[in-house]
């Protein structure tokens, strides 16, 4: 692959903006204490973040336990679809049916996922499960999201987002070892199960403590029958979008499993690129009220940030689902162990988020901020690269090389954020948030894919040159299955593996890389606009 030379950083256009804007700074729904209702809005936070890693470091567990460790990509990337496609929707949603009822409708969904998932019996059930429990996942960051939006000023949105980051990081750093915990005792099944009873406690919480009224502008909307709200909302382009990615990620797995000329992966892919246009067709041309608004997605600055997003999300759970199971494989670690040397990149995470948010709040700007903080995540995703053996094998470079990456990824996630909604303006900043988390989704579910899809073609023929002897195809087929049978080889077929592997998931950590570079690019062309005080 050739390299592209990349332009001279443009100036700040912050001088360009007048102050005219400033009104857009100004809260939508005034003289509500976000600090009243706070710790409503925190449960979803905590259990979204608690369910992203808590899951993370049980995917080896999984896979052994349901002989099917080549198929544990499809637990995040079912979970990420629906997720993705309805992320967007809830911008909408609680414009047309309110705040709090979205929100609700998130939890009870969130949490009857989490139950099926706890009770599947094999991988096509719990696969099933992730993606119900996604739909509901999609709404409790987006809502929350939304609501800080419409209740604190932008230029102090920054800080309540590291705020809520610190929520999120809290929720993070009890999932990883818990997954790995449970795993290693009572089961990874409980991983989900206790997810329910905590969902339960949300639904209370927010039913009794959120009391918003609505803004004033839609108030005509609540008041109309519920069939005509209904009707308003963009499901053709919600199912398209959930087909188009559907199909991606079947071609991406059969293409990892199987090699690029499998009729399968080859009519999905196709299939996809299709149902893609097509949902660029419904959102610009039929939808009455698209999800994706163009007049939103075209704006410079917003698809500037949107795109960096995309590219950086799917950097960071690259390196976050990949992390690990090299840790798993390669240094023969339980997924407890796994777990906490994930949290010092989570705590770099939340960091950077907080500390990003006060520097725009005292500053009023992000230009520049959001420039280099994905400069340090690509930093940070290059010495993740080098130190997981494509030039050394170092624990203590692979854990800086994590920890600055996400922290300068936790700064971009509120910079662009912030960009996002200054671009926006008052009208649309509910479904121009939306519109940030689908793109941040979708990079991260399709990069998953294209990730897990380079591991495994890599892996399975890397065993296929290195393994001989007659039980050699056996060998491979059961590697790939569980990361428990591969404790059982001698010590020089093991050693055999263990290089594969490493040679394997050292191709996601250079697509992670090649991510990283996106971000950058993208964030070159975010346009600086005044945050008034």
């Amino acid at each position: 692959m050739g390299s592209a030379e990349v332009g001279p950083l443009p100036e700040p256009q912050a001088d360009c903006e007048s102050d005219e804007d400033d009104g857009d700074d100004k809260p939508r729904i005034p003289g509500v204490k976000i600090e009243l209702i706070l710790p409503a809005l925190c449960i979803g936070i905590f259990l979204a973040a608690m369910d992203n890693t808590i899951v993370v470091s049980s995917y080896g567990a999984i896979g052994t336990d349901l002989k099917a460790l080549n198929k544990t990509s499809w637990i995040a990337t079912a979970y990420l679809l629906t997720t993705t496609s309805f992320q967007p929707l809830y911008g909408k949603l609680s414009d047309i049916f309110g705040r709090k009822p979205a929100l609700l409708f998130g939890y009870v969904i969130f949490g009857l996922g989490c139950l099926a998932c706890g009770l599947a019996r094999n991988v096509g059930e719990l696969v099933g499960a992730r993606a119900f429990a996604g739909i509901g996942g999609g709404g409790m960051t987006t809502v929350v999201s939304i609501l800080v939006s419409d209740i604190v000023p932008l230029r102090s949105r920054g800080a309540w987002q590291g705020v809520l980051n610190i929520v999120f990081a809290s929720g993070a750093a009890v999932g990883g070892p818990l997954g790995g915990l449970l795993a290693d005792s009572i089961g990874w099944r409980w991983s989900f199960i206790l997810q329910f009873p905590m969902t339960i406690i949300a639904i209370i919480v927010v039913s009794l403590y959120l009391h918003l009224p609505a803004p004033s502008e839609h108030h005509h909307h609540h008041r109309s029958p519920f069939k005509t709200r209904l009707k308003r909302v963009d499901f053709l382009g919600a199912v398209v979008l959930v087909l188009a990615v559907l199909t991606l990620l079947i071609g991406l797995d059969r293409a990892g499993n199987n090699g690029f000329r499998d009729q399968i992966a080859i009519s999905s892919l196709i299939i996809s690129l299709l149902l893609f246009s097509t949902f660029m067709l419904v959102e610009t041309s039929i939808a009455s009220e698209p999800f994706a608004p163009p007049h939103v997605v075209k704006q410079h600055s917003i698809l500037a940030s949107v795109l960096a997003n995309f590219f950086a999300f799917g950097a960071n759970m690259t390196v976050f689902f990949f992390f690990p199971l090299y840790m798993q494989v390669v240094d023969s670690l339980s997924p407890g162990q796994a777990g906490i040397r994930l949290l010092p990149a989570i705590v770099g995470g939340v960091s950077g988020s907080l500390g990003g948010g006060l520097v725009m709040q005292k500053t009023g700007k992000y230009y520049w901020l959001t420039v280099c903080s994905y400069i340090l995540m690509l930093g940070g995703g290059t010495l993740v690269m080098c130190s997981t053996g494509t030039v050394t094998n170092s624990f203590l470079g692979s854990e800086i090389g994590i920890v600055f990456s996400s922290f300068g990824n936790g700064i971009g996630v509120t910079s662009t954020l912030i960009a996002v909604i200054a671009a926006a303006g008052s009208e649309d900043q509910a479904v121009a948030t939306a519109v940030s988390y689908l793109f941040r989704s979708l990079g991260t579910v399709s990069s998953l894919s294209v990730s897990s899809m380079l591991v495994q073609e890599t892996l399975r023929n890397e065993l296929i040159k290195s393994v001989k002897g007659e039980d050699a195809e056996e060998i491979v087929r059961k590697v790939r299955e569980s990361i428990e049978f591969i404790k059982t080889l001698p010590a020089e077929r093991k050693a055999i593996v263990i290089a594969c592997y490493e040679k394997a998931v050292s191709k996601a950590f250079m697509f992670a890389v090649l991510l990283g570079v996106g971000a950058v690019v993208s964030s070159t062309f975010i346009k600086e606009k005044k945050l008034g005080r």
